[in-house]
């Protein structure tokens, strides 16, 4: 067994935007374990559909 090891884990959590009211999205989270005792997060990021921005030039071409 390792004393000190990293584990990803990923949850889906419920977060509230303004703009886009209600959305769930995939939580992961980095955390550093010490003998199976979580004693930090290093690091936790999200994935959120966003809306593909509209560009001019690409307007342009359309038109």
């Amino acid at each position: 067994m390792k004393f000190i090891y990293i584990k990803r884990e990923s949850n889906i959590k419920e977060l509230y935007r303004t703009q886009t009211a209600l959305k769930k999205a995939k939580v992961t989270s980095i955390t550093k374990y010490f003998m199976g005792i979580p004693i930090k997060t290093i690091h936790t990021y999200r994935q959120i559909y966003h809306r593909r921005k509209n560009n001019a030039i690409e307007k342009m071409l359309f038109i």
